[in-house]
């Protein structure tokens, strides 16, 4: 009778409130089983679960759950708590401004933004702009309506409730900015000074609202994100030591980290750089400037990974060293990991390159801990190896780095170095334990144009830089033994043991090559080692032998020491 077809999931919850994902489906339970693992392990996620799937006569899957580890339910809520969560989170016009208020803003009218070139903090302060959405029609509504469904969901109440509330609340604070614009409220930079603007700003019941339409207003003028920075550069090195310089520098670090925080800058402000490996490098740049001059110094390679900064972006990291704006550091800090954790490759035409400026960025990153926390950089470039062990990139970066089947193999070797994540460790060890087990391989070493010492030593070097590649003992083992086999073929093909053991030449010379077999020195731990380590005790123990070892140069025999000692042969 045969087996019913069987099947694993993988389900994960990724945080405490959210509900299970299917992370993976496959015939192999072990694979599952150690999926599972490693989304706990690597905080990927903070519950799993793995379901065994049987499908029945009836066509139907019979469920049997064979794993469950972590939080599996989400936390009930209680009394106070669940009162205070379904309290709305903006109920008057000056909650719109808040920081959260903002960047939700943002995301719901991202593409209207977008087109106008403008950022949420733009459009909270410009009369203008309001008006310009305003007759834009769907676009508020859609933008109300997003943001209404979800917390309708969460919270039990009539959706059409939620909206009316926020189209109340929307309405207000466009009455009050088209209010305040109309009887003058706002100071004009170019007509009063910025030091009295500073000081009609203070005297106002919301200073930062009314500068905030001065600094939006001079903006106003500027089509080009580049250029609003400048602009707001401009402002606060205008500022000198004028009072109410803190708070100015408190109002342009908003717009700042807004621009910054943006896609659309990568292309622009940080321009010249072609692809998105040489942005993230120059972004790091702009946070860290003194951690990557330190690091170019020591590492021209890494010097040449991180393109240098255009003027005005110099400008601006020196800015960046001001604690008045650490908020602009953090979104400089999101949109790196946001990128990092996204799918666009950082240099799509040069996989090379890639592995290159993915190095550079995480060392730069763990020495910059003021740009994001170690576990947030962590999670990133774990994510980021996981597209470098698929199989389009690992096919595209073979192909280019060439060398023939042993090329391939350090190439692999060099990938398994370079990613991070137990996921992908064994991912990266499964394409080499592929690689050096084909038949092409085995068939590229023995019948290649080189000599036997020359296939023999790449593969030394090669089974050698596993130990850097960070992979499991028992992966390391498997490839490292496969090594060993092909050099084995290599080896008794040549007859290499036997001729350098019947060289003509003095005996000294001859154990001096063989201990370099017999130590893995320049062949592949294994069956050649041996081979060699037994023919070394034979000539030592032949009597001619001896006698010509002892009438050899002082020097020579000093040698013949101390290679018997590191093989373990000598007496």
């Amino acid at each position: 009778m045969a087996e019913e077809p069987v099947h694993y999931e993988v389900f994960i919850r990724r945080t405490v409130a959210s509900g299970w994902s299917l992370e993976l489906a496959t015939e192999a339970r072990l694979q599952a089983l150690q999926c599972a693992g490693d989304a706990l392990n690597e905080t990927r996620a903070v519950g799993v679960k793995v379901t065994k799937e049987s499908r029945q006569a009836s066509g139907r899957y019979a469920s049997v759950v064979i794993l469950s580890k972590g939080d599996l339910e989400p936390p009930r809520r209680k009394g106070r708590a669940s009162e205070e969560s379904t309290a709305p989170l903006c109920v008057s016009p000056s909650d719109l401004y808040s920081l959260h208020a903002r960047e939700r803003i943002a995301r719901l009218l991202e593409g209207w933004l977008v087109r106008q070139n403008a950022t949420a903090f733009e459009l909270l302060h410009r009369p203008d702009l309001v008006e310009r959405l305003d007759a834009a029609g769907l676009e508020l509504q859609h933008a109300v309506q997003k943001v209404a469904i979800p917390e309708a969901q969460a919270t039990g109440a009539s959706t059409h409730e939620i909206i009316r509330r926020y189209q109340k609340l929307v309405e207000a604070a466009v009455a009050r900015l088209l209010g305040d614009g109309r009887k003058g409220v706002f100071p004009n930079l170019g007509r009063d000074g910025l030091a009295a603007c500073l000081r009609r700003a203070q005297e106002a019941s919301d200073p930062a609202y009314v500068l905030g339409a001065t600094v939006a207003g001079v903006l106003a003028a500027e089509m080009g994100w580049t250029a609003k920075i400048t602009r707001l550069l401009d402002i606060a090195e205008s500022a000198g030591e004028t009072p109410g310089r803190s708070l100015l520098l408190q109002v342009i670090e908003q717009p700042l980290a807004e621009i910054l925080g943006g896609r659309a800058v990568l292309a622009e402000f940080l321009g010249g750089s072609p692809d998105l490996g040489g942005s993230l490098a120059l972004m790091v740049r702009l946070v860290a400037p003194e951690v990557v001059e330190a690091l170019a110094r020591s590492d021209p390679g890494l010097a040449r990974a991180i393109p240098p900064v255009a003027p005005e972006a110099a400008r601006l990291a020196r800015w960046l060293e001001e604690p008045a704006f650490e908020a602009v550091r953090a979104a400089l800090g999101r949109r790196i990991l946001a990128e990092l954790h996204g799918p666009r490759r950082l240099h799509p035409d040069d996989p090379t390159a890639e592995i290159h400026t993915l190095r550079a960025l995480a060392r730069l990153l763990i020495l910059s801990p003021r740009i994001a926390s170690a576990d947030d950089v962590q999670a990133a470039f774990v994510d980021r190896s996981r597209r470098l062990v698929g199989a389009d990139f690992v096919q595209t970066y073979v192909e280019q780095c060439g060398g023939g089947a042993i090329g391939e193999a350090q190439a692999l070797v060099r990938l398994a170095e370079n990613v991070v994540g137990a996921a992908n460790k064994r991912a990266a060890g499964a394409w080499l334990k592929a690689a050096v087990g084909s038949l092409r391989f085995e068939r590229d070493l023995r019948a290649g144009a080189e000599s036997p010492a020359a296939k023999l030593a790449q593969l030394a070097e090669l089974q050698r830089s596993l130990a850097r590649a960070g992979l499991e003992p028992e992966e390391r083992g498997e490839v490292a033994a496969k090594l060993g086999a092909v050099a084995d073929a290599v080896e008794i093909k040549s007859h290499l043991i036997a001729s350098i053991a019947r060289a003509p030449g003095g005996a000294a010379h001859r154990l001096l090559l063989l201990l370099r077999l017999a130590s893995g020195d320049s062949v592949p731990f294994g069956p050649v080692t041996t081979r060699a380590r037994a023919e070394v005790l034979k000539l030592v123990r032949d009597a001619g032998v001896r006698a010509e070892l002892a009438a050899a140069q002082p020097g020579e025999m000093d040698r013949v020491r101390q290679m018997l000692q590191s093989a373990g042969l000598a007496a």
